[in-house]
């Protein structure tokens, strides 16, 4: 290529065009590293305390060069945002302690620090909260069971956890609605992230609920229900992706454009034909924006290997958020070394760390995954205003 001279006044306004684009973010930027940190309500201390912790949060963030922040916002029919359809007394104590709503705080901080913020939501655990509302509201019968007799509320337990049935309609009903206020109470939310949108996948024989099996031998015109059977196991499988398209169009209707991210079973069998969790045609068919996997194995050659399983599953890789269980390892920093380098490596730099508290824990780990941010430019653009209704 031959070398070209512009006049003086040509250079100075190519050099106008450069300053301008750049401060107004249309020039080009490095946006390839993505990396996501999940901010745990029970993490001691939690975020929602005080406004020194969310402002700590904000500050180590920045330092770490976190993109996006997974901030949960519901567990356990619990609330931390204002509602009609959770128990909003976590929401209720924050305020009083913060004295501003601290989720909107946080997405405050966040955006003026150009890092992304998802409201993080349990969608079908009730943890172990028995005395929940949704529970209380319409009874036992809502809850995922196997075919051992149940007696009284403890027999429904698993895993030490109450889970809802995915396929019952009034299940469906209140967890739409539930995501339906964290969206519109927050509408400057970046995404939001879906969790535990699976059946339970300890002793996986569930789903025994009157109001599926009924639903189940009226679309399929069968009299016995097979556990074995592949017409009952795809119609498990069906009932999870069913529901999360009710959330996902609810979410869609309310907020076209914000990202949609759900939380994916590790390994992928384990999600398949365990949790009845199809999560790779989500991402196939353009359900979600991204699959989050719990890809937490304290051993990096599992680790290692669970990522090469999915690289087949999966036509675009990038959609995958490598999920990086630091609490595994909170003790182990190389450990953790290795195996952010492998999702670094494998993902395109998508990778998920869980989870904040661990970082509290052990700041060793906080070095793995920070660096050299004066040689890193962040592409931001916040889809709404960073004033927070």
């Amino acid at each position: 290529m031959s070398n070209v001279t512009f006049p003086r006044s040509a250079r100075r306004f190519i050099l106008f065009l450069c300053v301008f684009f750049s401060v107004s973010g249309w020039a080009q930027c490095d946006d390839s590293r993505r990396v996501s940190l999940f901010v745990s309500v029970i993490q001691d201390p939690p975020v929602f305390a005080s406004r020194s912790g969310i402002t700590h949060l904000i500050d180590f963030a920045k330092k770490n060069r976190v993109t996006i922040l997974f901030v949960q916002v519901y567990r356990a029919n619990k609330a931390w945002f204002p509602s009609r359809f959770a128990d909003t007394s976590p929401y209720q104590e924050s305020m009083r302690k913060v004295s501003e709503d601290p989720l909107a705080l946080i997405i405050q901080q966040a955006h003026a620090a150009h890092i992304q913020v998802y409201a993080w939501l349990n969608i079908l655990s009730l943890s172990a909260n028995k005395d929940s509302i949704i529970l209380k509201k319409y009874g036992n019968g809502i809850l995922t069971k196997n075919l051992k007799e149940k007696k009284t509320l403890v027999d429904y337990k698993i895993d030490g956890q109450y889970f809802l049935e995915p396929g019952d309609i009034q299940v469906r009903r209140e967890l739409s609605a539930i995501t339906e206020e964290v969206l519109c109470a927050y509408p400057q939310l970046d995404g939001i992230q879906f969790d535990y949108i699976r059946y339970p996948d300890r002793n996986p024989a569930y789903g025994y609920t009157t109001d599926n099996i009924e639903r189940f031998k009226k679309a399929t015109g069968t009299t016995v229900v097979d556990e074995g059977s592949q017409s009952w196991q795809n119609w498990k499988r069906t009932q999870v992706t069913e529901f999360l398209k009710i959330l996902v169009k609810k979410s869609r209707a309310i907020h076209p454009d914000i990202s949609i991210a759900a939380t994916g079973c590790m390994p992928y069998s384990r999600a398949y034909y365990e949790a009845f969790q199809d999560w790779a045609s989500w991402l196939k068919d353009g359900l979600v924006d991204y699959v989050t996997i719990m890809s937490y194995s304290p051993d990096p050659l599992e680790f290692e290997k669970w990522i090469s399983v999915i690289k087949k599953k999966v036509n675009d890789f990038k959609k995958v958020n490598i999920g990086l269980g630091a609490y595994k390892v909170v003790h182990a920093p190389e450990v953790f070394r290795k195996e952010f380098s492998l999702c670094e490596k494998a993902a395109g730099n998508s990778c998920a760390v869980f989870h904040y508290g661990s970082f509290l824990e052990n700041p060793a780990l906080g070095y793995v995954i920070s660096g050299d941010s004066a040689k890193r430019r962040t592409c931001f653009k916040p889809k709404h205003s960073p004033g927070i209704r």
